[in-house]
């Protein structure tokens, strides 16, 4: 028998909030913690790769009392990495709130608070609620579910009647909207022409509408991408009704 590595990788049950700490801080990157600081994110924060997070993540896996503890330290790293190994179907409406109330930007809001929700039964009656919130962050966060939603679950999950209603918010509204909104609302379009079917040719027709999206990127190098020619990639690619078979690896 090959000799154990238990003196290298700790069980499931030793990780801790303090053991978790030590490997992001042993992770970090000034270079990526400038990045990160230049998409929103505040100290405290060590600056760990996606990448890096992956593969703590293959070390510690689901631990869903940790990810709500780590979520509770407020430092940016501890609450990516929440959301990477909470298990979203266990969550409540409050811990939801609480995870929002506490997601002080837009890579918080999306990549883990509206990740997480998509995951949970709860996705379409909390998002439904957020999309009516007077909150940046919480209106960001319902449209980012949606998306998420849209490509991993069944289309007869969804009412049509509903999701054509946000298409045509999205379309009369759209460039009037604060700049991670209308970021979180194009990308909508994008997911519902490429994954909705029923609504395929629809999203394809707003994308054409709403055109180019002007949204402030700071000083990043990123870009908002163009609506119709997302959906005419995957329409040339023979790929329209795409669904992911998870969100999260």
């Amino acid at each position: 028998m090959g000799k154990s590595n238990k003196n290298n990788e700790l069980n499931k049950s030793e990780w801790d909030v303090g053991s978790v700490m030590k490997e992001l801080e042993n992770l970090g990157s000034l270079q990526i913690k400038k990045i990160y600081m230049r998409h929103g994110a505040e100290e405290p924060l060590f600056g760990v790769t996606t990448g890096n997070l992956k593969l703590l993540l293959k070390k510690v896996k689901k631990n869903h009392p940790l990810a709500l503890e780590l979520y509770d330290t407020h430092h940016y790293d501890a609450m990516y990495f929440a959301g990477m190994i909470a298990e979203p179907d266990k969550m409540t409406k409050q811990d939801f709130e609480k995870w929002m109330k506490s997601a002080y930007c837009y890579a918080i809001a999306d990549y883990v608070v509206a990740a997480a929700l998509a995951q949970s039964p709860l996705g379409q009656e909390l998002a439904d609620l957020w999309l009516e919130s007077d909150q940046e962050l919480y209106v960001l966060c319902a449209w980012a579910c949606y998306s998420v939603m849209l490509g991993y679950l069944k289309d007869e999950q969804f009412n049509k009647d509903k999701i054509q209603a946000m298409l045509s918010l999205v379309e009369k509204t759209i460039h009037n909207q604060p700049d991670r909104v209308r970021y979180a609302m194009n990308n909508f379009v994008i997911a519902t022409g490429i994954s909705y079917l029923p609504l395929s040719h629809e999203a394809m027709r707003v994308a054409k509408i709403i055109g180019v999206v002007e949204v402030d990127m700071k000083e990043t190098q990123c870009k908002v991408p163009l609506a119709s020619d997302y959906i005419q990639k995957a329409i040339d690619m023979g790929k329209l009704g795409y669904k992911r078979k998870k969100i999260r690896s």
